[in-house]
C-alpha cells in the first residue's frame, strides 16, 4: 500500500490495531480505492499469517451457486454435485476470508452467514453434520450498508455482526498528496513490465494527474498509467490519456490551461513577433521587446519551431 498523506495514515494505524486480533472488520470504499489490499495487509499482520487468506467476490458468483461455494455441499445435494466439496468457510479454517461486495449477498443467504459467524459452525448443502470452524471474516463493500439496511436489502442484525471494526478507505480525490506517489510506482512497474524505456513525468503531465478527480480511484490511476506509458513515445512521460471532456471542464472552470515553461516561451515569442507585424531587429524589433539579442532570438524560434506560418496563420 502507497500513501504518506493524514488520510492513509489512519487507515494504516487502524490496521494494526484490528490485525493482532480476531474481530470481525468491514471495510468501505468506493470502487478502485484497494479494499482488497486492505484485507491483505490484515491478514498479513495478523496471527493467521501463515494460513490461507480466501477471496469470495460476492457479486460474481451466481445466487444459486453462493452458498454451496461458502458451506460446500455433500454428493448428491443437488442435481450435479456428484462429489463432495469443501467450502470456502472450510478452506480458511484458521486463515481469513474475505468477502469482497457483501452487499450483492443474496437475503436468504444471510440468514446463514449471521450464523456462521455468531456460532462459529456451518452446515454443508445437503448435510446434517455441524462442522466447527476458525475463520475469521473480513467483508467489504462500495455501497452505503446502512442505507442498503434501510431498503431491505440487507439485514439489519448481519449489518451490526460485521460492523464491529469499520475501515473507511478515503477516496483518491481526497488524498491528492498520494496521486504523484503512487504514478512513479506504476510508472516503474509498468516500464518494466512493457520493457520500455520511460524514466520520469513531465512536469504538465504531472499537473493533469493532480487536477483529475479520479472517479475511478487508484485502480483508475494505475490503468491511465499504463495506457499512457504504451502511447509514449520516449523517456518522458509527457502526456497522461485523461478523457478529453473531464480535461476541458478543469481546464475552463481553473480559467486557463497548463502548459511547459518552452510552451510558455513559445506562446509568448510568437505574440510578440505577431504584434510586431513580423519585424524581428531594430527599433520595436521583438528582439528589442523581449530583451535579446537578434541572434538569440533566431535560435530560439529555430529550438521552438517557430515560423512565419505559426505566427500568421491566423
Amino acid at each position: 500500500m502507497i500513501g504518506t498523506s493524514q488520510a492513509m495514515q489512519t487507515v494504516y494505524q487502524l490496521i494494526d490495531i484490528v490485525a493482532r486480533c480476531t474481530s470481525t472488520v468491514l471495510i468501505s470504499g468506493e470502487t478502485g480505492t484497494g479494499k482488497e489490499l486492505v484485507a491483505r495487509a490484515i491478514h498479513r499482520a495478523s496471527p493467521r499469517k501463515n494460513n490461507m487468506l480466501i477471496t469470495v467476490n460476492c457479486a460474481a458468483i451466481p445466487a444459486s451457486l453462493i452458498e454451496s461455494e461458502l458451506f460446500g455441499h455433500e454428493r448428491g445435494s443437488f442435481t450435479g454435485a456428484i462429489d463432495r466439496r469443501i467450502g470456502k468457510f472450510e478452506m480458511a479454517t484458521n486463515g481469513t476470508l474475505f468477502l469482497d461486495e457483501i452487499s450483492e449477498m443474496p437475503l436468504e443467504l444471510q440468514v446463514k452467514l449471521l450464523r456462521a459467524i455468531q456460532e462459529r459452525e456451518i452446515e454443508r448443502v445437503g448435510g446434517k453434520q455441524t462442522i466447527k470452524i476458525n475463520t475469521r471474516i473480513i467483508a467489504a463493500t462500495n455501497r452505503e450498508l446502512e442505507k442498503e439496511v434501510g431498503d431491505g436489502h440487507f439485514r439489519r442484525d448481519l449489518y451490526y455482526r460485521l460492523n464491529v471494526f469499520p475501515i473507511s478507505l478515503p477516496p483518491l480525490r481526497d488524498r491528492s498528496d498520494d496521486i504523484l506517489h503512487l504514478a512513479v510506482h506504476f510508472l516503474d512497474k509498468y516500464t518494466r513490465v512493457s520493457g520500455k524505456c520511460v524514466n520520469c513525468i513531465s512536469p504538465s503531465a504531472q499537473q493533469d494527474l493532480i487536477n483529475y478527480h479520479w472517479p475511478g480511484n487508484v485502480r483508475e490511476l494505475e490503468h491511465t498509467i499504463e495506457r499512457s506509458i504504451l502511447l509514449a513515445g520516449g523517456s518522458v512521460l509527457k502526456k497522461i490519456y485523461l478523457p478529453k471532456a473531464i480535461l476541458n471542464k478543469n481546464s475552463q472552470s481553473q480559467g486557463f490551461c497548463f502548459k511547459t515553461i518552452a510552451d510558455n516561451e513559445r506562446d509568448h515569442i510568437i505574440q510578440t513577433i505577431y504584434r510586431c507585424a513580423g519585424k524581428l531587429s531594430g527599433n520595436g524589433g521583438a528582439a528589442e521587446i523581449l530583451g535579446v539579442p537578434v541572434s538569440t532570438l533566431h535560435s530560439k524560434m529555430k529550438k521552438l519551431e517557430i515560423t512565419r506560418e505559426s505566427i500568421f496563420r491566423k
